[in-house]
């Protein structure tokens, strides 16, 4: 093993739980379930854990995770397809504003509502849209993104476009 191979690898196992909640933001919005989504994660650490002689020391650790993460959702959307192809299970939306309490504010609890009615315009978005939204909420560069989804720059820019246009007129009636 190259010093290259020790120093990507020594990398990841120093800075991947710093990405931890990162990752768990992004894996809640692909599989909807808070429960998949910790799955999903630990799968990508145990991943990324395998795979880290193959990380380049000093390249962007989190979208190398993220694109690990995006992988196992779809691994994981492929095998349930297969093992219960006959089940037709519509998934709970459980992201929504917290619990109001009696004396929280009319600002808050306005608030609340046009954050809800946000989660509910990305998490209409189909999924490779949602997912661009999401990333580009991360702070990931369009470079980034293609490569943590795995196609061109310009594909990166022409959804996360559409997107946002699509996020504009669903939310169009909150404007000022």
């Amino acid at each position: 093993m190259s010093s290259t191979d020790r120093g990507g690898a020594s990398e990841v196992v120093s800075g991947a739980l710093g990405h931890a909640d990162a990752l768990y933001n992004l894996a809640r919005w692909l599989a909807r379930d808070p429960i998949e989504a910790e799955d999903l994660v630990q799968e990508t650490f145990t991943r990324a854990l395998a795979a880290a002689h193959q990380f380049e020391a000093g390249s962007n650790l989190k979208a190398w995770l993220f694109r690990i993460l995006r992988n196992a959702y779809l691994d994981s959307r492929r095998r349930s397809k297969t093992e219960a192809a006959e089940l037709q299970v519509e998934n709970v939306d459980d992201i929504g504003p917290a619990v109001e309490t009696v004396d929280e504010s009319q600002a808050a609890q306005i608030r609340a509502v046009v954050a809800d009615e946000i989660a509910q315009a990305v998490r209409a978005l189909p999924e490779i849209w949602r997912t661009v939204v999401i990333l580009d909420l991360e702070g990931l560069t369009e470079s980034e993104m293609a490569s943590v989804l795995g196609c061109a720059e310009g594909t990166v820019k022409s959804r996360l476009s559409r997107a946002r246009a699509v996020l504009r007129e669903r939310l169009a009636p909150h404007r000022p």
